[in-house]
C-alpha cells in the first residue's frame, strides 16, 4: 500500500475484541503495517465471538473477521523470556504500540511507559481503557454496556417509558477506537517535528461523553438535563419518525421553509395557519399534536414514495432500513464501501482518498499465521 498516508508506519497491536482492533483496522486501511501480538493458542477473544459456531470453533469468528483484515498475527507470551526478547526487538523498531488491557497491566509485565520510551524514544504508545489510566474507576473493566450506562447515554435512549436502553451496537468501543486512531495519527505528525514519542491515555467513558455532543453541552451550558425522546429529534419539529402507509419514515423538516414545503405536499395548508404549529418553538411544544396530524396524511403513500417526493422537494426524508437492507443500498456499491474477502465481506472506513476507497489487502490472519516471518520482519524493521 505505498500510496496510502500511513505507508511505512509499523504498529504493534496487543488489543482484543473491538475498541483496539477497530483502531488498528483504521490505521491498516490508511496504510500502516499492523502486527497483532496474540497469546499463544488463545489469541484475540473475538476469534470465538459471532453467530456461527463453526467459525468460532475455528478461531475465525465473525466479530474477529470484521476488524482484523490486512493484519499479521504473531503469537508471543510476554511472561516467557524468549518471547519477551522477540517483543523487545519489535518494540525497538515500532512506530506505535497499541493495547487495551486494564490500566497498569502492561507496566506490571515490565513494559511501562518509562521502559518503552527508553527502548524507543520515538514510540507512540496508546493505551485504550474503559476509564483511563488514573482515577477511582481506572481498574474497572472496559465493557461497552457498562460504559454506555455510566456515560448517561442509556438514560436518553428510548422513550420516557422504555429508557434506559442500550444503543443497538457497541458505540463506546467504536468511538474509543476512532478517538485513539485520531490521537495516534496526531502524535505521529507531531513526531515529525520533534522526534519524540507520546503516551496516549484513551478513556472510553470520556470519548463517549465527548461524542454525545449536544445532550452534554445543553446541560453544561444551559443547565437543561436531556430526556429520552425515542425516535424524535429534540432540536426541531417535525423531526423524527412518522408512519407512512407501509411502515416508518424519517422526516427532518427542521427549517421553516421545509415545514412549509412539507405541508404543501401533504395538502395540509391548515397546519400553517394553526397557532400551535406556525413557528418553530411552538411546534416543539405541541410536537405530539403535530405528529398526529402529519401521520393522518402520511398514510396516503408508501414510505418509498414519500422518500422520493419529499427529498426531491428539499425536505430531508428517508425510509428506516434493516441492517441487511442498508448493506444492500446501491449507494454503498457506488463508493466501494464493502470488500469481498473470499466468502465474506468487510466494511471500509467510509473515506475516499483521491476518489478511491481504502480496502484491506488481505483476509484476517489465522492465529500465529506469521510466526515464521518474525525474524525477517525484525530485520526489515531494523534496516
Amino acid at each position: 500500500m505505498p500510496d496510502r498516508p500511513l505507508s511505512g508506519v509499523r504498529v504493534l497491536d496487543l488489543t482484543n475484541v473491538l475498541a483496539g482492533p477497530y483502531c488498528s483496522y483504521q490505521l491498516m486501511l490508511l496504510g500502516a503495517e499492523v502486527v497483532k501480538i496474540e497469546v499463544p493458542g488463545v489469541g484475540d477473544l473475538a476469534r470465538r465471538l459471532g453467530p456461527d459456531p463453526a467459525l468460532n470453533e475455528a478461531g475465525m469468528g465473525s466479530s474477529f473477521l470484521a476488524q482484523n483484515a490486512g493484519k499479521k498475527s504473531v503469537e508471543l507470551d510476554l511472561k516467557l523470556d524468549p518471547d519477551r526478547a522477540v517483543f523487545e526487538q519489535l518494540v525497538a523498531s515500532a512506530d506505535v504500540l497499541l493495547e487495551n488491557f486494564r490500566a497498569g497491566v502492561l507496566a506490571r509485565l515490565g513494559y511501562g511507559w518509562d521502559v518503552l520510551r527508553s527502548r524507543n524514544p520515538g514510540l507512540v504508545y496508546c493505551a485504550i481503557s474503559g476509564f483511563g489510566q488514573e482515577g477511582p474507576l481506572s481498574q474497572g473493566p472496559a465493557y461497552d454496556q457498562v460504559v454506555q450506562g455510566l456515560s448517561g447515554m442509556m438514560s436518553i435512549t428510548g422513550t420516557p417509558s422504555t429508557a434506559p436502553l442500550r444503543v443497538g451496537f457497541p458505540v463506546c468501543d467504536t468511538v474509543g477506537g476512532l478517538s485513539a486512531a485520531l490521537a495516534i495519527v496526531a502524535a505521529l505528525h507531531g513526531r515529525q517535528h520533534d522526534g519524540q514519542g507520546r503516551f496516549l491515555d484513551v478513556s472510553m467513558l470520556e470519548t463517549s461523553m465527548s461524542a454525545m455532543g449536544w445532550p452534554v453541552s445543553n446541560y453544561l451550558v444551559c443547565g437543561v438535563p436531556p430526556e429520552p425522546m425515542g425516535d424524535q429529534n429534540a432540536t426541531a419539529a417535525p423531526s423524527g419518525t412518522f408512519e407512512a402507509a407501509d411502515g416508518p419514515l424519517n422526516i427532518s423538516a427542521n427549517r421553516q421553509e421545509q415545514f412549509v414545503t412539507l405541508c404543501g405536499l401533504l395538502d395540509r395548508a391548515d397546519l400553517l395557519d394553526d397557532p400551535r404549529f406556525a413557528e418553530r418553538e411552538a411546534r416543539k411544544r405541541y410536537r405530539p399534536e403535530l405528529n398526529r396530524e402529519l401521520n393522518k396524511s402520511l398514510g396516503s403513500r408508501t414510505a418509498a414514495e414519500w422518500e422520493a417526493l419529499l427529498s426531491a422537494a428539499g425536505v430531508p426524508a428517508a425510509r428506516i432500513l434493516t441492517v441487511p437492507e442498508a448493506l444492500d443500498q446501491p449507494q454503498l456499491d457506488a463508493r466501494g464501501f464493502l470488500t469481498s474477502l473470499g466468502d465474506f465481506r468487510v466494511t471500509g472506513s467510509g473515506v475516499l482518498f483521491d476518489g478511491e476507497p481504502l480496502r484491506p489487502p488481505a483476509p484476517p490472519p489465522a492465529l500465529g499465521q506469521h510466526n515464521d516471518e518474525v525474524p525477517a520482519l525484525i530485520a526489515r524493521w531494523q534496516s
